[in-house]
């Protein structure tokens, strides 16, 4: 089972910290993609201020990094991350923990990723599901 106990019927994680915080990043780099507003484009990047980085093309790299991520993950990791999305959305709290994991792992399936790409607000769900374990994940670069 994907669920471990600590001494005081509290759930904890299993999935690593380190792999649900990259998943947070890379989602919230994707979630900052705009849709394709020049697909025929034939400048220079310079000249159009490098504009399209913030476009979601195909190939783009960020998608390939969130979705190669989630697809490494082991389907007791990628059960506990639908769940934990759940979790940070409000569908279930805390108390209901058992209950998102059964629900996600009743659903597993191969598209994990892409049911996950297609929640809007991934990354903050998945904070905000960490934050009610009581486990914060902060963001190095922001001391750069």
């Amino acid at each position: 089972m994907p669920l471990a106990q600590k001494s005081d019927d509290t759930p904890t994680l299993i999935i690593p910290t380190d792999k649900v915080g990259f998943i947070i990043v890379k989602a919230r780099e994707f979630d900052e993609k705009v849709a394709d507003s020049d697909p025929d484009e034939g400048s220079n990047p310079t000249d159009d201020d490098n504009a399209d980085i913030l476009e979601d093309k195909a190939g783009d790299g960020t998608r390939e990094e969130l979705v190669g991520a989630i697809n490494a993950l082991n389907e007791d990791e990628q059960v506990e991350l639908v769940a934990l999305a759940w979790l940070g959305r409000g569908t279930y709290d805390l108390s209901e923990w058992a209950d998102a994991l059964q629900l996600a792992r009743d659903e597993h399936n191969k598209r994990t990723a892409q049911y996950l790409l297609g929640l809007p607000m991934l990354g903050d769900y998945l904070e905000e599901g960490l934050a009610a374990f009581g486990v914060s994940i902060s963001d190095e670069d922001a001391d750069s």
